[in-house]
């Protein structure tokens, strides 16, 4: 009897086999192929925007994801510098060998059994998980198990009008398993992601495109101790342009998006070059971005151009941008749809709410991207050695965490497309910035069976940034003009935009000392946020308008201005049920029809 099974040893699978692991329990990692583990299927990279958050949230507990990227970074760039400390968003390009290289060197050094087989069916005892069954009819008994299939659950491959089974390139389906989840009704529908071609970097004209070289500072993703990072390469940028689209629609039906083929519905977010060219067909270019994809290889991923077009329109396509007209496709991109279960009947653990010991995590709760599935696959992971070993559960609040967002989100208001964090969905954004993850959370992750050497590097952080805050006080002249008299304390100097960034530097080079500026400059914001909230949670009863025009709130996304149009709701209380609209939105729509009476 093991502990714990973990299906899949994808970004989900392995954050929840590390994390089971660390709070004592047994597991066994059950994946098709022992190579493939933490491999990194579609972009090279990790964090950005919203997303680098959740790296950070999940470092504190410990988690791979972060130190791996660490390891691996071959280009590392914080994006939004130019829009403040609470929505920069850390990212860093990795190498894909070195990524997967130190992931498999995490597993391997835990107390973590793998088995490099199939899992066709699970075994219930009424309405409780009992065990899996594998390929070869063997059976594993259990006491919970986590499923983070990603997109191998009854996938399939698209690429023109030709398809095939797979979950990734040149890899089979987990198809049984898909069809036993059919048969038990955990399938809610199919969602699709794609991914462009890979080029052969050899072929690109560099010169004639932007370069876009990694930051001068140099900073990490993890506060684990990840060694001397790899080279810096530079990325580059190119743009689409009208004769790209030209092409695109003249072989837009041999594309199985509009040839009815695939039913699942993509990333609003990150579109496919197909979606994009037809949404948005005012445009005359989208901006791409190639990532090398590592030291030791030609391939270049080139970052915005997904496509599920056929290879020779693919080719056609690729010639018409400027450095690209001679590229040579390596391998050429493709959709992939995929079964997803309803997040709604999960509770804030993960666990199934009909069937007990049965936690799912990653792409299978209808998410994009690597970093929400390892998100995800820690607090499956956690709750399922919690469940298994008769611990405390471990819940997330969306006041305190963006991994508390990103579950609320998903088991409150469900998913109709793949979710993606981003910083808009957390009504606390000013204060749950990336840089203060570690204070947020170093309590919560110490309940979490983090190491005796993890838990000193958390209060190593701690100590240093309460050192910071002993020298806000210390005086200091006004940095615009030194002979002024009487000087301040610091902390002023650090609340007012023409004086921070000096009285930053005044205050120490160190992350901690930079953190605990941030925290200064938005201390008065984080107050606001938080009364408007509370006055949001009092008038929940104020009508909406029956005419009211949605589109005119600001801060309301596309998606939200379609829901509310469909809905009509009568009321904000009526608002807040409207599915997938998140407590930011239901503030600024508040002020909206405050500010309209």
């Amino acid at each position: 009897m093991t502990d714990v099974v973990v299906i899949g040893a994808g970004h989900a699978g392995v954050e929840a086999a590390l994390a089971a692991a660390r709070r004592g329990a047994s597991v066994t990692l059950v994946s098709f192929d022992r190579d493939n583990i933490g491999q990194m299927s579609c972009n090279p990279s990790i964090g950005g925007v919203g997303k680098g958050h959740l790296v950070r949230e999940l470092d504190v507990f410990q988690g791979v994801q972060g130190w791996a990227a660490d390891r691996a970074a071959i280009h590392h760039r914080l994006l939004n510098r130019s829009k403040g400390a609470a929505v920069y968003g850390p990212r860093v390009q990795a190498d894909r060998r070195l990524f997967a290289a130190a992931v498999r060197a995490r597993v391997a050094a835990a107390s973590i059994d793998f088995i490099a087989d199939e899992v066709t069916a699970i075994e219930l005892q009424g309405d409780r998980l009992a065990g899996v069954r594998l390929a070869g009819g063997d059976r594993l008994d259990c006491r919970s198990l986590v499923v983070a299939t990603g997109t191998f659950l009854g996938g399939r491959l698209f690429r023109g009008l030709a398809t095939e089974q797979g979950g990734r390139v040149e890899e089979r389906a987990a198809s049984l398993l898909g069809e036993q989840f059919a048969d038990l009704g955990l399938i809610a529908g199919r969602l699709k992601t794609g991914t462009p071609p890979r080029l052969d970097g050899r072929t690109i004209d560099w010169a004639r495109l932007t370069p876009q070289p990694s930051d001068a500072e140099r900073w990490t993703m993890s506060i684990q101790p990840g060694g001397a990072p790899p080279p810096q390469l530079a990325c580059a940028i190119t743009r689409t342009n009208p004769r790209t689209h030209e092409v695109i629609a003249r072989h837009a039906d041999r594309s199985p998006l509009y040839a009815g083929d695939i039913g699942g519905r993509g990333p609003r977010y990150c579109p496919s070059i197909e979606d994009k060219v037809r949404r948005f067909a005012d445009r005359d270019g989208h901006q791409l971005f190639l990532e090398p994809e590592g030291l030791d290889t030609p391939l270049v991923y080139p970052n915005g151009i997904s496509t599920s077009l056929p290879l020779d329109a693919q080719r056609e396509m690729m010639a018409t941008i400027e450095g690209l007209e001679q590229c040579v496709i390596a391998t050429a991109g493709y959709a992939v749809e995929y079964g997803y279960s309803d997040p709604l009947a999960l509770g804030p653990t993960l666990e199934h709410r009909d069937i007990g010991g049965l936690f799912l995590a990653g792409q299978i709760n209808g998410t994009t991207g690597y970093e929400e599935a390892a998100t995800l696959g820690l607090v499956a992971g956690l709750n399922a050695a919690a469940r298994a070993c008769d611990l405390d559960p471990l819940t997330f609040d969306r006041r305190e965490s963006y991994i508390g967002v990103l579950v609320d989100d998903l088991t409150l208001q469900g998913v109709s497309e793949p979710y993606r964090m981003m910083t808009a969905r957390a009504e606390r954004r000013l204060y749950l910035r990336a840089d203060n993850a570690v204070e947020r959370l170093a309590t919560r992750a110490g309940k979490s069976g983090i190491s005796d050497a993890h838990r000193a590097r958390l209060d190593r952080h701690l100590a240093a940034k309460q050192a910071a805050r002993e020298g806000l006080d210390q005086p200091m002249v006004d940095p615009r003009d030194p002979d002024a008299r009487p000087p301040r304390p610091l902390r002023y100097w650090l609340t007012r935009c023409d004086t921070r960034e000096a009285a930053l530097e005044a205050l120490g080079s160190g992350a901690a000392a930079q953190e605990v500026g941030h925290d200064v400059y938005y201390a008065p914001y984080v107050d606001r946020q938080q009364r408007d909230w509370e006055t949001v949670n009092r008038d929940l009863q104020v009508p909406i308008p029956a005419a009211f025009d949605f589109a005119r709130v600001p801060g309301l996304s596309a998606e939200m201005i379609e829901r509310l149009s469909a809905a009509r709701p009568d009321t904000l209380a009526r608002a807040a049920q409207v599915r997938g609209i998140t407590p930011t939105a239901l503030t600024s729509l508040h002020f909206a029809l405050r500010h309209a009476r």
